[in-house]
């Protein structure tokens, strides 16, 4: 039984190197179930341990059960305890066989590929198991709002039918599903040739429940600081922006300006239908707002190469965000 801060850190995703993590990177660092134990026990330490039944936070590690024993009451906290991993039977292996295929590439994994690649006999298990993850995406990039330029619009998901899943960018389809997209911009200027360049740094994706100016204000104010300024088209629902921002800019809805003034919310509404189409081939209102967090939490971690690997583990150890099975 040893004290918790004595414990000696192995971060065995610090073996990496500077490449991308790649299948053989995974099987070396992880060969067992142990390593997976060990790798997500100091991860929960680094969040740091509470007791659920005193709230103390001075623990001792029993190295034989894996679990941390409360120093002023003996409360037993086990490691998947508190994570989306919790009421799992699932070996922490395959959570991490799974985190690793999911973090691995740009695209998604749809929940049958993730069952052939996993070898598991049935569906279900992986199902949740993938859901659970893209909860704990979305909480994570949920801790934080758009500031500086913001650009705001709406993405229409053409609800799913059998075999069928559509996105639309316009508003003239039937059994559409309104999502908003907002994407964190700054225009730069070069000083000497006046020229003009865009980057975009953090995206949001939000199913909304109805098309309305009252929800999509509460998003606004829920997803944005309120010393932005947002760029949006002159729809009638984006009349009231001004009221939670510093600066509310409209352009005519025509499609030119549209396209320069909002060039970065529609690219990610274009790259959304490649993904989901090319990927899932039934999405239904219910479950589409995973996909979304997994879409933008991918995207806003684009340039994190073999880091996103472990900031999906991060991402689990925090969460506390529990879906029954």
């Amino acid at each position: 039984m040893h004290h918790v801060n004595r414990l000696r850190p192995q971060v065995f995703a610090l073996q990496l190197n500077d490449k991308d993590m790649n299948i053989l990177d995974f099987n070396s660092i992880f060969p067992d179930e142990h390593s997976c134990r060990m790798d997500m026990k100091e991860k929960r330490e680094a969040q740091g341990i509470v007791c659920k039944k005193c709230s103390g936070s001075h623990h001792y590690w029993l190295s034989t059960r894996y679990q941390w024993k409360c120093a002023n009451c003996d409360f037993r906290t086990e490691i998947r305890s508190g994570t989306v991993m919790e009421h799992s039977n699932l070996p922490f292996m395959t959570w991490y066989k799974c985190i690793a295929l999911m973090g691995m590439t740009k695209k998604c994994f749809s929940a049958h590929e993730m069952q052939r690649q996993l070898d598991m006999k049935r569906y279900e298990p992986v199902w949740y198991m993938m859901k659970k993850l893209r909860k704990a995406m979305g909480q994570r990039d949920g801790l934080y709002k758009l500031q500086g330029m913001v650009e705001f619009d709406e993405g229409y998901f053409t609800k799913a039918t059998p075999g069928n899943v559509k996105l639309k960018q316009g508003k003239g389809s039937q059994r559409k599903q309104s999502v908003a997209v907002m994407a964190e911009s700054a225009q730069l200027e070069d000083v000497d040739t006046g020229r003009k360049s865009s980057q975009c740094r953090h995206f949001k994706m939000f199913v909304l429940p109805e098309s309305k100016a009252e929800t999509i204000n509460a998003c606004v104010a829920q997803n944005i600081e309120s010393d932005s300024t947002i760029l949006s088209d002159k729809s009638t629902s984006y009349v009231d922006f001004a009221k939670h921002v510093e600066n509310h800019i409209q352009f005519d809805s025509d499609r030119k300006i549209t396209n320069s003034a909002l060039k970065w919310v529609h690219i990610a509404i274009s790259n959304a239908k490649r993904t989901l189409l090319g990927i899932y081939h039934k999405i239904d209102g219910e479950n589409l707002q995973d996909y979304l967090d997994e879409f933008c939490y991918k995207l806003n971690r684009r340039y994190f190469g073999k880091k996103l690997f472990e900031r999906i583990l991060i991402a689990v150890a925090s969460s506390r965000c529990i879906i029954a099975d």
